[in-house]
């Protein structure tokens, strides 16, 4: 399951709104359930759709502190690899079959193309609310461990009583926002590398 944070001033129903409006159309259609706190849109091929083969992706949407987690899981695929495979041996048979399978074919490379156009409308949603992968200005204070005064990210030192900071300093991969410390090189959620400096 591909997970990610966006922090920032953005609701799990932003997102929602924002995926039905550009998917609950053509062949696919749209569903969200839950509350304002966790919602889960699934958007699936149309029951009564007439080309192309079958599929269907589910979102996760949790609203976290000063952000929403977005979880997205595995697209069904097993409707598509059908309908091309229905599509292959109707070429083999006779090519100028492919001439009434061209709206199937062009549905199943849309679908294909479902996790790419999912992942871009929640980045545009995003950017829309101002919430990125980067930390929210809440976790850009880090709070000491002896007199709790918070302090930004970076200082060194507490600005109150001098304790020293580096340890627990806090950063987000700026690959899928997941929030580290400050000495982590792979990001633990995405397995991507966070630079430093």
């Amino acid at each position: 399951m591909n997970q990610e944070t966006f922090h920032g001033p953005v609701t799990p129903d932003d997102f929602v709104h924002s995926l039905i409006a550009e998917f609950d159309q053509g062949n696919l259609d749209v569903q969200a359930h839950g509350d304002p706190e966790h919602r889960v849109v699934q958007i699936a091929t149309d029951t009564f759709a007439r080309s192309g083969g079958r599929t269907a992706l589910t979102i996760h949407l949790s609203r976290i502190e000063d952000g929403v987690l977005v979880q997205m899981g595995e697209q069904q695929w097993l409707g598509i690899a059908a309908s091309l495979g229905i599509s292959a041996l109707a070429a083999l048979r006779n090519p100028l079959a492919l001439l009434n399978r061209l709206d199937d074919i062009g549905q199943d490379i849309a679908s294909m193309q479902l996790i790419e156009r999912v992942q871009a409308n929640l980045d545009r949603t995003a950017a829309t609310h101002g919430a990125s992968h980067e930390l929210s200005e809440r976790l850009r204070t880090l709070e000491c461990a002896y007199c709790t005064t918070p302090n930004p990210v970076g200082a060194p030192h507490c600005i109150a009583c001098g304790a020293p900071l580096s340890g627990a300093q806090p950063v987000a991969c700026p690959n899928c926002g997941y929030v580290v410390r400050a000495d982590v090189t792979i990001c633990p959620q995405c397995k991507k590398p966070i630079p430093h400096g």
